[in-house]
């Protein structure tokens, strides 16, 4: 957070580069940051007066030097007896505290449990596996003509040197394929089809030799395949079979190990197995992963473009803007001297993936960059994001965090920190947009930034009368001269090996290969974003697969999409430079991206209540924090008729402030309405105001806090109950963007209340963490409580001022008020909470 000077604040724990600040165009080194960095020296060269002074006390003494290997062995048996204790310690205290986390989670890693036991909503599914079990050999049958009648003679033709490829041996084994859960989604989809998400685990005794060239073989003995496959039934039809057809695709690449024998033994080594398995994956990517899909219709009206590629759900544009409190990797001086990391980030939706820069030397990097992935499938498929420091030998983990778009597709916009997983801290900004698709040429709107504004899906369905080569194309131009090379050729390929090319200006795509064919088929679909629709044009490229020489060629203005039924083209196209009868058939569909607004929040406006009833407090919310401006929370006024409420949705203020309302903070001009709110929120009328919030008769808050538009801060709570050993536990893990008290920052510390205990005994407080508007305290306290009693009890929370000796600053940042019964305690809850002033209110 900048101070109202401009100035740049450094963060607690800043290096050297972070401390310093931009101001008229000169920079200064923070004093701070230079008090550190002594004391980090002094703590170094204290350790190491402590290490080398027995070593000199014993040669000064002239002791023996097995004195010394002495004292260094029991100090090394000691600490590490220590470490061992403490590990057993601190493993015993986190098994009672989490007991349900950790066995479900050492049953997980030991068991192997399904799915169907973590989560209600996945079903067990046993009889299916019945069924599979007894298929089985069926499958291995269907299997084995697949490979020998139709994978075998590709792979012939794919190279000269596998012309002699044969199967030998095809074998399926006695272990059939398991899923392990099941879930059906039937509300949230189109009332004409039924999805399912299979979690399938296979590991099979699969037993397949081939013969690559005599006497060199290859074979597999054992294969292990876990992923989650969705399978869609759609259109459903009122007549047999019920259903049109059925799309088998899993939602990410699934996990493969596979066990070579033959020749391909050495693919078992750590060499070569990732290389070789990362191939095969590679390949059933390609025909299974999204947004590769396998279709089987089951009656003749079905289209097949549509099963195998329907129009995409959304488009999701991803702005990867800032992280924080990443982890240090990279250490200096044998690891005394801890330096920061050089972060970078990997996203991925589906195949498509990105690597953004890489900020050096930061452990709270900034990246400002945006990608845009098409989304097929939401909710289901996810944003893969993982962080990284850059080495040159091997980058180090940062931290990752996966998030469903269909999450995104259902609040529109998001602008959120999100922790990472995997570390014990960090955390990654994100503000994410979901684009509807459509067809509404008056939407389009080009973009200033390069950023997309539509989307063109193409479906490549296949192409026919395709030149030999190029020297057949000059044949006809020649009017039926044939060349030397013409002649060579035509002895040589009968039929072309083909694949297409399509391009809308640097994005290149290329389909799959389609071996000994002059009318190949390919059935495939890409996706391209567009960024001006007048000017851009598709242009696709037919070239045979061994000299990458064209064998036809279409250029497709994009603007003839705009004026054409549904903004779709669904025909055969002449190639040019090409034969006289060169065709090649691919559907093309432009759709508009449109950003529609958010919905609504609703907001419930608590029932009016007598004036001798004590208030509810609302608890804090957890909205996602973009700027200060967009995450304020209000306080309504205080009247001698009006009972306050602590908490209001940020949402209202924003709605209010676009009203064209001008408010300010103000806080309430009368003593006794401040005396009255003190002793009726905390629900006592024994309440100690020093102790809670300084609102002693006649206080008021100063000018720069009455002034003070936005918000005060988030405090981040984990409050869960311990049903074995009868507690409450609280845990304070940090604040963010609190009120800046100085320009180095804030003084802060956490005080808490399980009311109605809000005596001094009872009264419990953090440390003080300095200088810092984003202090990370992880303070746990407990309180002696049963289930039912705390349900029906509250947690009263406040972040206070800790600078010692301040006379004319006051010690309240903000507070939050948890109704504990509004919780599912034994559950628990990890939440942001906005914190509030009482007192406070906004005057027109």
């Amino acid at each position: 957070m900048a101070s109202a000077a401009g100035l740049t604040i450094p963060r607690e724990g800043a290096g050297l580069g972070d401390g310093l600040s931009i101001h008229d165009s000169t920079e200064k080194l923070n004093s701070s940051a230079v008090n550190r960095i002594l004391m980090e020296f002094l703590v170094y060269f204290g350790r190491a007066v402590l290490v080398f002074y027995p070593v000199y006390l014993t040669g000064y003494l002239g002791l023996s030097i097995s004195w010394v290997l002495l004292c260094m062995v029991m100090a090394t048996w000691w600490k590490k007896n220590r470490q061992w204790k403490e590990a057993r310690i601190g493993t015993a205290i986190d098994f009672v505290d989490n007991e349900t986390h950790v066995v479900n989670k050492e049953l997980q890693s030991a068991l192997q449990m399904a799915s169907w036991v973590h989560f209600p909503e996945v079903e067990k599914v046993d009889w299916v596996n019945k069924v599979l079990e007894q298929a089985w050999p069926f499958f291995g049958m269907f299997m084995e003509k697949l490979l020998k009648q139709n994978i075998q003679p590709a792979i012939r033709l794919s190279s000269p040197a596998l012309k002699m490829f044969t199967f030998t041996k095809v074998h399926f084994g006695h272990i059939p394929l398991r899923i392990t859960g099941m879930k059906a989604y039937t509300h949230e989809v189109d009332h004409r089809e039924v999805i399912l998400d299979l979690d399938i685990c296979y590991e099979g005794d699969v037993d397949i030799d081939a013969e690559v060239k005599p006497p060199i073989t290859a074979g597999v003995k054992g294969l292990k395949l876990k992923g989650m496959l969705r399978v869609i039934l759609e259109p459903l039809i009122g007549q047999a079979p019920l259903v049109g057809g059925v799309t088998i695709f899993f939602m990410r690449r699934p996990t493969l190990q596979i066990n070579w024998t033959g020749m391909t033994n050495l693919l078992d080594s750590p060499a070569f197995s990732s290389l070789s398995e990362e191939a095969i994956m590679d390949v059933i990517a390609s025909l299974m992963v999204l947004p590769n899909r396998m279709c089987v219709p089951l009656i003749d009206q079905v289209k097949v473009d549509l099963l195998r590629f329907p129009l995409p759900r959304g488009v999701v544009r991803v702005h990867l803007l800032e992280a924080r409190d990443l982890l240090a990797k990279d250490t200096y001086m044998m690891g005394l001297v801890k330096g920061k990391s050089d972060p970078y980030v990997t996203l991925r939706v589906g195949n498509r993936n990105f690597k953004s820069k890489t900020v050096k030397e930061n452990l709270h990097p900034k990246w400002n960059e945006v990608y845009e992935f098409v989304v097929h499938e939401a909710p289901g498929q996810e944003l893969e994001l993982e962080l990284f420091d850059e080495d040159t030998d091997k980058d180090d983990f940062l931290g990752s965090y996966h998030l469903d778009l269909g999450k995104v597709k259902k609040d529109i916009e998001i602008d959120q920190w999100f922790p990472l997983d995997g570390v014990q801290n960090g955390e990654v900004r994100l503000k994410l947009q979901w684009f509807s698709l459509k067809t509404d040429p008056s939407l389009l709107r080009e973009s200033t930034d390069g950023f997309a504004c539509a989307m063109l899906a193409v479906y490549l369905d296949n192409a026919s009368n395709l030149p030999k080569d190029h020297s057949e194309i000059t044949e006809h131009q020649k009017h039926g001269k044939h060349s030397n090379e013409a002649r060579l050729t035509k002895k040589r390929t009968a039929c072309p090996n083909s694949f297409v090319e399509l391009s809308i200006d640097k994005d290149v795509k290329k389909s799959k290969v389609v071996y000994a064919s002059k009318d190949p088929v390919w059935e495939q679909g890409f996706t391209f974003f567009v960024h001006n629709v007048k000017t851009q044009q598709l242009t696709v490229q037919v070239k045979g697969s061994e000299k990458k020489n064209q064998l036809g060629l279409l250029n497709l203005s994009l603007s003839r999409l705009l004026n054409a039924s549904d903004m779709t083209l669904d025909q055969r196209f002449q190639l040019e430079c090409s034969g006289v009868n060169s065709q090649i058939k691919l559907k093309a569909t432009l759709r508009i991206l449109a950003l529609e607004k958010p919905p609504p929040k609703i907001i419930l406006k608590p029932p009016p209540q007598d004036k001798q009833q004590r208030p509810q407090t609302n608890q804090g919310g957890n909205a996602p924090v973009s700027t200060p401006s967009a995450n304020t929370s209000s306080s309504p006024a205080l009247s001698p008729n009006t009972i306050p409420v602590a908490h209001t949705s940020s949402a209202s203020w924003v709605a209010d402030n676009q009203n064209g309302s001008d408010e300010t903070w103000q806080s309430h001009p009368s003593p006794s309405n401040m005396r009255r709110y003190d002793s009726r929120s905390m629900l006592s009328e024994n309440s100690i105001a020093s102790s809670r919030f300084d609102l002693s008769e006649g206080a008021s808050y100063p000018e720069y806090i009455r002034r003070h538009q936005g918000s005060f801060g988030e405090i981040q709570l984990t409050v869960r109950y311990a049903t074995l050993r009868n507690k409450l536990i609280v845990l304070v893990n940090s604040c963010r963007n609190l009120f800046r008290f100085s320009d180095n920052g804030t003084d802060s510390y956490v005080r808490l209340y399980f009311l109605p205990d809000q005596s001094w005994i009872h009264r419990k407080r953090t440390h003080v963490k300095k200088r810092t508007v984003n202090p990370v305290f992880d303070h746990k306290f407990e309180f002696d409580a049963s289930l039912q009693e705390a349900q029906t009890r509250k947690l009263d929370v406040a972040v206070k001022n800790g600078k010692m000796f301040h006379s004319r600053e006051r010690k309240d940042i903000g507070m939050v008020m948890i109704d504990l019964s509004q919780l599912d305690l034994v559950k628990g809850i990890t939440e942001w909470y906005e914190l509030t002033l009482p007192g406070l209110k906004k005057l027109s």
